[in-house]
């Protein structure tokens, strides 16, 4: 559409460039469509307004405005355009051709009557700009007055078509401003992010005690983490030693088989992780864990990224628990040992009192005014054995209460079911049980510590006597048995007729001190399954019928040589 001279001449060029200047001055995206948009209402007379700007190559509504009263309202929009909200096809045409298209009166006869939105909304004027930046569509301006016809005079139409270049320029460096501050504002975002990611990063690492690294293995260059210079007592700007200087570093014990597992992980392109120790640099020495796995870096070279985790801490506890463990084992003879004392003094005894009367006899018949020299020797001979016994006693007895660790040898465990039998011999006594035994394992080997496995023995045999204390309406009986199992193992059973368990701790009666003796610590029964557990067995209860309980373990058969 074309502007004459006198068209110019009747325009208020002070409002239009009044107008003109409050839009080059706003910057900001959403003051400038307000004041573009009651700019725009304003200047042409009409009742409503959208703002359509084309976002990649659709076109989307930015804003709509209408007056209210005497006010202009501007609402803020971002939706697609749709028939509802203008006449497309006006649009498209505008968009197509980049030129002004003006319906003085839409209800007449005109190229856009069969449009839905005029032929169901009835708008009487529309008037419909393209945006223009130079040769580039950046977007329209579709204006309408629903009930006046010719509202948009060439006057007022000559101003908008002014203004548009304008408007045109200022949205587009309102976009790219708005662009650059959400840049800005994303960048930061990231920004914070990685600082708050790397704070993370760091928390973790001090909180795990591990470091990172990574391993150029083309170039040789090397790089690490601060908790990783703190794990290897670095100063923070001392230069790192390279891959051979650290695997230099590894103890001697430990080195040849990081090596290895080094340059399989190098030559097949593959993950590792291994675990040694490091000798500092003031000679102290640290537990580390390392894992690894292949990178390629963006140049196309070999890198390798992982961890080093100083894990020196947690083997001090393993070792710590070991050490709880063995003096626990330890303490656990001792308090077998004490409530057996009594029981040892009287058969240690025996022996003893056997040697005195055999040594006594044997002087009355040397003493003999014919000596009876066959008689002496049967003395003597008694003597011996009788001593030998002596003997055996207290050397198991100094076993149990030494800190010595176990000693496999190859054993009958049928051997070991009478050693034992014989030390408890006065305590079943004593109590009035009626002992049985059924011994059949006795034809294959064990490997087994004799003195931790007749402890474990000891325990299940005292704890059923102790079991059946309180019976006394039926007779107290206790069965040693001893057979073959399957798959290769010795089973040796303990059965008593006492009260039996309480099924609420039938399951926990192997977990250290869970006890069903009102004096007792609760230790007896853990010893026995980590002893068992150890020799590659297996301990368990269960009730035995109609009275009673059956503790059963396995032995895995075997020979020491």
């Amino acid at each position: 559409m074309e502007m004459t001279a006198s068209f110019v001449a009747q325009l208020d060029l002070g409002a239009v460039v009044k107008a003109s200047h409050a839009l080059s001055g706003e910057i900001v995206l959403g003051r400038l469509i307000e004041t573009l948009m009651t700019i725009a209402l304003e200047t042409a007379g009409a009742e409503r307004g959208l703002l359509i700007l084309i976002r990649g190559d659709a076109p989307r509504i930015e804003a709509e405005a209408r007056i209210d009263g005497k006010a202009v309202e501007v609402m803020l929009r971002q939706d697609t355009v749709t028939p509802n909200e203008l006449p497309e096809s006006l649009l498209h045409t505008v968009i197509r051709t980049r030129e002004s298209v003006l319906l003085d009166d839409a209800s007449a006869p005109n190229p856009f009557s069969s449009d839905a939105y005029i032929r169901e909304r009835h708008a009487r004027s529309a008037l419909c700009l393209p945006l223009m930046k130079q040769a580039t569509l950046i977007g329209a301006l579709y204006l309408e007055h629903s009930l006046a016809s010719h509202a948009f005079t060439p006057e007022r139409i000559s101003a908008l078509e002014l203004l548009s270049s304008q408007a045109a320029i200022s949205l587009e460096n309102a976009r790219l401003y708005a662009d650059l501050v959400a840049e800005n504002r994303d960048r930061k975002r990231a920004e914070d992010e990685l600082r708050r990611s790397e704070a993370e990063l760091l928390d973790a690492q001090q909180i795990s005690h591990t470091g990172s690294w990574r391993w150029n293995v083309d170039t040789g260059e090397v790089s690490w983490s601060a908790e990783l210079r703190r794990i290897m007592a670095m100063d923070p700007g001392a230069a790192l030693p390279s891959a051979a200087a650290y695997l230099a570093m590894v103890h001697a014990d430990d080195r040849p088989a990081f090596q290895d597992l080094l340059d399989r992980a190098l030559r097949e392109r593959r993950r590792f992780q291994y675990e040694y120790r490091m000798v500092l640099g003031d000679g102290s020495i640290k537990h580390l864990y390392s894992a690894g796995r292949p990178d390629v870096s963006g140049s196309g070279e070999l890198e390798y990224v992982g961890v080093v985790m100083d894990i020196s801490e947690r083997r001090r506890a393993e070792e710590a628990l070991r050490t709880a463990q063995a003096e626990l084992t330890r303490v656990g003879r001792l308090t077998t040992m004490g409530e057996l004392a009594a029981s040892l003094a009287h058969e240690i005894n025996q022996p003893l009192a056997a040697i005195v009367a055999n040594g006594d006899a044997g002087v009355r018949w040397l003493n003999r005014e014919t000596p009876d020299l066959d008689e002496a020797r049967e003395a003597l001979s008694s003597i011996a054995r009788d001593a030998a016994r002596a003997g055996d006693m207290i050397r198991g007895l100094r076993a149990r209460a030494s800190k010595s660790g176990p000693q496999r040898t190859t054993l009958d465990i049928d051997d070991v079911i009478h050693e034992v039998l014989t030390l408890t011999r006065s305590e079943v006594q004593r109590h009035g049980v009626v002992l049985r035994t059924d011994l059949a394992a006795g034809g294959e080997p064990i490997v087994g510590d004799r003195v931790q496995l007749q402890q474990v023995l000891l325990n299940l045999i005292l704890n059923g006597i102790d079991a059946m204390n309180t019976v006394t309406d039926r007779a107290r009986e206790l069965a040693v048995v001893s057979t073959f199992a399957e798959p290769g193992s010795v089973i040796v059973s303990v059965e008593d007729s006492g009260t039996g368990l309480d099924p609420a701790i039938a399951q926990r009666i192997f977990e250290p001190f869970i006890t069903t003796k009102a004096d007792g610590l609760g230790m007896g029964l853990s010893i026995c399954r980590s002893i068992i557990q150890a020799h590659g067995g297996h301990i368990w209860a269960e009730p035995r019928a109609p009275h009673g309980t059956v503790f059963h373990f396995t032995v895995p058969i075997g020979d020491a040589t």
